[in-house]
């Protein structure tokens, strides 16, 4: 059931399901989540059942401010403080150590925790009214609200289609950002990147003056992190990443018998088949990210079994971009 996320009755409500224990679906500027509260166990088996998701991947928890932090992280080193004051509220999630007894059951079995403050307006009067409740709610438990390994949703719609009228779900509209957040690991004494998203590396430099790392640079082991799996947010048809020369040989050879086939571009490209799904890329990260997965669904719709899409340029705006194409890509 979708409820109508500006009414301050449907946030009130969407709260108090969370305190009984149930799972809402609940609209970030990122993606939509499939939240729970983040200690209560019981709740959030329901989002690994519900996903299908490994018990040992574990999830973010989502927080009204950073006066949340010490309900669950042991220390907040200097650089990652510096992070949260430039982009909390906003799509970065911070990997610090996790208190001993502090939602155990969402982190898979790791001594560390995924925190976030998101800046939805929806969420964020969620989050706010869980700290209201007796008892309260102090952080909420929100992996992407789909199916594990599928693509995102980025509308209510998505996710009823994904669970169906038993779950409820407030509508925040579309989501602004549309990828899920930036991950930083902040328990090695220096910021490591874990996975892209709209606050690029650039952005991480500028904020507390050092660059991050790529976990393949530590040489040492990282904890695991929501959505960094070699295959993920993958459509029903199959994904293959390739550049503009290969994408218009490859229209050419099929030529006006090329069937089931949506392609993704950049570059204009032309076909002799009517049957091709063409669609333009928009030409600047931000906005491809906000419709990318929108676009990843609508081509299973039309009943593409082969998406062709055009490789983005490998700066870093488009990293968070090419992290999930290429994830995509490795599910086929």
């Amino acid at each position: 059931m979708i409820l109508d996320g500006t009414l301050a009755a449907s946030v009130q409500a969407a709260a108090q399901a969370l305190q009984r224990g149930e799972l809402l679906g609940l609209p970030t500027e990122t993606v939509y989540g499939l939240a729970a509260d983040a200690d209560n166990d019981a709740a959030v088996a329901q989002i690994f059942t519900a996903k299908g998701r490994p018990p040992n991947h574990p999830l973010i928890v989502h927080v009204a401010d950073s006066g949340a932090i010490t309900r669950y992280a042991r220390e907040v080193p200097l650089f990652a403080q510096q992070l949260i004051d430039a982009f909390w509220p906003g799509p970065l999630t911070l990997i610090l150590p996790r208190l001993p007894q502090a939602a155990r059951a969402s982190t898979g079995g790791q001594d560390s925790v995924g925190l976030r403050c998101p800046s939805h307006p929806v969420a964020h009067a969620v989050l706010a009214a869980c700290r209201q409740l007796q008892p309260p709610v102090w952080g909420v438990s929100a992996p992407s609200a789909n199916k594990f390994g599928r693509v995102s949703p980025t509308t209510a719609a998505h996710v009823a289609d994904e669970f169906g009228d038993t779950l409820l779900v407030l509508d925040g509209g579309a989501c602004e950002v549309g990828i899920e957040s930036t991950i930083v690991d902040c328990t090695r004494g220096v910021p490591v990147l874990l996975r892209p998203g709209a606050i690029t590396r650039d952005d991480i430099e500028r904020a507390c003056g050092q660059r991050p790392l790529s976990k393949e640079e530590l040489q040492e082991n990282t904890p695991r992190a929501s959505g960094t799996l070699l295959a993920h947010y993958a459509p029903n048809a199959q994904v293959r990443l390739m550049d503009a020369r290969q994408l218009q040989a490859g229209l050419d050879v099929l030529g006006a018998d090329a069937r089931n086939l949506a392609v993704y571009h950049r570059t204009p490209l032309r076909t002799a088949s009517r049957a091709v799904t063409l669609r333009a890329m928009p030409a600047d990260a931000a906005a491809t990210a906000r419709e990318l997965f929108g676009a990843l669904r609508d081509f299973d719709e039309v009943g593409a079994r082969l998406i062709w899409i055009e490789t983005p340029p490998d700066t870093p705006d488009w990293e968070g971009v090419r992290d999930r194409l290429l994830r995509a890509a490795a599910a086929g």
